[in-house]
C-alpha cells in the first residue's frame, strides 16, 4: 500500500509491539490483524470505520482485553505478564466511557492518576495534580463534582488524571504511553486542537508513546506523526505509516464511501475537504 515509516533510533525496550496481534472479541469474525510497531515521541492515530476493531486494539495495547491471537509487547515484556501496577506507572488509559458512579470532585479524580505511585511518591504529588489540571484547563473546576461537569469537561478531567499518571518519567527509564481512545468526540472545535497540541508537545518534548482512536482525518493529519488503519476488506496484517502518505484520496474513498479533496492550510498542513459520493 505505503511505505512504512522510517521510525527514529530506538531499541526494542522503547517500543510498542504488536506481533501478529488479532484484533476481535471471543466468538466473533476477526476483524483485523496488526504487526507493527508503536514509537515514542510520536503520536499515532489509530483510523477506521465504526465497528473495525479500532477501540478492541487499544483495549489489548493497554493489556485491558486479551488478543484473539498473538502478542502485545511493551518494553520487551508481554504486556500481559506485566504485574498491574507497575502496567499502570508505566501507561494511562483515557477510555471513551468517562462516567464516574460516586460525586468524585475533578481534583479527587486527578489524584486517582497518582495512586499506582502510592508506594514510591514523588516529592511533588500536589503539584503534579495542580499542574495536570492545569494543562488540561480544568483547574477552575476542581472543586466541582465530577458529574456536574459538561461532556467535555468531563473528558478534559479524566486527561488530566491520565496524565497525572505518567507525568514524571521513570526511575527505570521505561518509555511512558498514553493511550486515548477517542479523546475529542466529546469536545468543542476550540478543545479538540487544544488536547492534541497538548499530547503531541507531550510526545515530541518528553519522549512519551501517544496513541490515539480518532475519526476526524483532518486532526490526524494535523497532529499524529503515524497511523494505523483498520478497515473491512483490507488484505495483510496492518502496520504503522505517516499519516500523510496513508490518506490518499483513493484510501478514503475505498474505507469510508466518501469523495474527498485535497487542499492545503495557511500553515502547509494538508487537509481535505469531504462529501458523500
Amino acid at each position: 500500500m505505503n511505505a512504512a515509516v522510517a521510525s527514529p533510533v530506538t531499541t526494542t525496550a522503547d517500543l510498542l509491539v504488536c506481533d501478529q496481534l488479532g484484533v476481535g472479541v471471543p466468538g466473533r469474525p476477526l476483524l483485523a490483524t496488526v504487526h507493527t510497531q508503536f514509537v515514542p515521541g510520536r503520536v499515532t492515530a489509530i483510523l477506521g470505520p465504526n465497528g473495525a476493531g479500532k477501540s478492541t486494539l487499544l483495549a489489548m495495547l493497554s493489556g485491558q482485553r486479551a488478543p484473539r491471537s498473538g502478542h502485545v509487547w511493551m518494553g520487551g515484556q508481554p504486556v500481559s505478564g506485566k504485574v498491574t501496577q507497575a502496567l499502570a506507572r508505566q501507561r494511562a488509559v483515557l477510555p471513551q466511557d468517562t462516567a464516574v458512579a460516586f460525586d468524585f470532585t475533578v481534583q479527587e479524580v486527578v489524584e486517582m492518576g497518582r495512586f499506582p505511585h502510592r508506594q514510591q511518591p514523588s516529592r511533588h504529588e500536589a503539584r503534579i495534580v495542580t499542574e495536570a489540571m492545569q494543562a488540561t484547563g480544568v483547574a477552575h473546576l476542581a472543586g466541582r463534582s465530577i458529574n456536574t461537569l459538561s461532556g467535555g469537561e468531563r473528558a478534559r478531567s479524566h486527561l488530566a488524571r491520565a496524565l497525572a499518571q505518567i507525568w514524571e518519567p521513570l526511575p527505570d527509564g521505561a518509555t511512558r504511553w498514553l493511550l486515548l481512545d477517542e479523546p475529542t468526540a466529546a469536545l468543542d472545535l476550540a478543545h479538540q486542537h487544544h488536547t492534541l497540541a497538548l499530547v503531541r508537545r507531550w510526545a515530541v518534548e518528553q519522549g512519551v508513546g501517544v496513541v490515539a482512536v480518532l475519526h476526524d482525518l483532518n486532526l490526524a493529519l494535523r497532529y499524529a506523526h503515524d497511523s494505523l488503519l483498520l478497515a473491512p476488506g483490507l488484505a495483510g496484517p496492518r502496520s504503522v505509516h505517516a499519516t500523510a502518505h496513508l490518506l490518499t484520496p483513493a484510501t478514503i474513498a475505498q474505507v469510508w464511501g466518501v469523495h474527498s479533496t485535497p487542499v492545503l492550510a495557511a500553515d502547509g498542513v494538508p487537509q481535505y475537504l469531504v462529501a458523500a459520493q
